[in-house]
């Protein structure tokens, strides 16, 4: 049995987190329990070991200010259900993104609204100390109403967890850092500079750490890169396009992915609400266009990949629905189950099996 955590926004109508029960041949879902001490946890993140899971969220406070928190949450194994332990300021607005490193210790927090990397202790019993900024970006781009300065959208962080890459939409960058596990600061190792205008916003690496992906939000297409993990440099090697040739109209793209077995990746369409499905090359990391595949829903914003590489789930944000597709491991390309349901606002999907 899988445990599917699902994250929403309260403005749409949503009640915190949702946390389903998957059936491992079907992939049927069945609500197990909801989980309201938090308001639009929109990013969900695990520790290795699956013992705590880590929200952030928007929290609008006298004279309608800004500001963002992360909350943190106990794990009961046997059920998936949570226990909430404390929140803690994300030193930042927005914060739209989380992630945990490879020892527990610390938690890392991408600040959309002022461009940020917050980096918080984890305690002993799993919650949170005081967070500090380990790093500010700065700048602009070309698009003056998105890019108007450093909008930071994803942090994450390689499996030999050395390094921290950071996606920013504002400033069109993926900025790599080294991680200092004694005390959580970040010393800035190189800058990719993407096509002006392109957005990055999130950021995967292949099963095999050879490569890694990155959706750029603005210009909606995918860029694929080498990857150096001694040195923690990447090199690109190509920039995909992530809608069909034949699409008109205004798109932005959300989230990628790859697949368990490394063969293909998926990247979200919000707009086209499509998953565009690409072939990976095995040797040099190369993408070959597979197809689309509707989302049966509007403004697919995050979606997940089963453990086992078997089915993928996709939040719609705006049509209120999360859907689970199965994965034809020979050919990538994805196939509804039937298996819908109605979520407000689902805007992050996490799939788990624990032990």
């Amino acid at each position: 049995m899988f445990t599917v955590y699902v994250g929403t926004y309260n403005q749409d109508g949503g009640e915190g987190l949702y946390i389903y029960n998957m059936e491992p041949s079907s992939g049927s879902l069945s609500l197990q329990s909801r989980v309201s001490q938090t308001l639009n946890p929109w990013f969900i993140a695990l520790d290795p070991e699956q013992r705590y899971l880590y929200t952030v969220e928007e929290v609008v406070g006298e004279g309608r200010s800004k500001h963002g928190i992360v909350s943190s949450f106990a794990i009961r194994q046997e059920t998936g259900d949570l226990e909430y332990l404390n929140n803690q300021s994300a030193k930042g607005s927005i914060p739209c993104h989380v992630a945990v490193d490879g020892t527990g210790d610390w938690v890392l927090v991408a600040n959309y609204g002022t461009g940020s990397i917050a980096v918080l202790p984890v305690l002993d019993d799993g919650s949170l100390g005081t967070a500090s900024i380990a790093a500010q970006h700065d700048g602009s781009s070309v698009d003056v109403e998105r890019q108007d300065g450093p909008h930071l959208h994803s942090v994450t962080i390689s499996s030999d967890n050395q390094y921290v890459f950071a996606a920013d939409l504002g400033i069109d960058k993926l900025l790599a850092y080294k991680l200092d596990h004694g005390n959580g600061e970040l010393q800035l190792t190189d800058e990719v500079n993407t096509k002006l205008g392109a957005g990055p916003r999130h950021f995967d690496f292949h099963p095999g750490d050879k490569f890694a992906c990155l959706i750029n939000e603005l210009d909606s297409t995918i860029t694929s890169f080498e990857y150096n993990q001694d040195t923690g440099k990447l090199t690109d090697t190509a920039t995909v396009n992530a809608l069909p040739a034949e699409f008109k109209g205004i798109n932005t793209c959300a989230d990628v992915h790859f697949g368990a077995s490394g063969k293909f990746v998926y990247g979200s369409n919000r707009g086209d609400d499509s998953m565009v499905i690409y072939e990976v090359d095995h040797e040099n990391g190369g993408l070959s266009y597979v197809g689309h595949e509707s989302t049966q829903g509007k403004t697919p914003r995050n979606f997940a990949i089963d453990p086992t590489g078997q089915f993928l789930i996709v939040g719609n944000e705006e049509s209120d629905t999360v859907v689970v597709f199965r994965i034809d491991e020979n050919t990538g390309k994805l196939t509804p189950t039937g298996h819908v349901l109605e979520v407000p606002g689902p805007a992050c999907v996490k799939i788990v099996s624990f032990p």
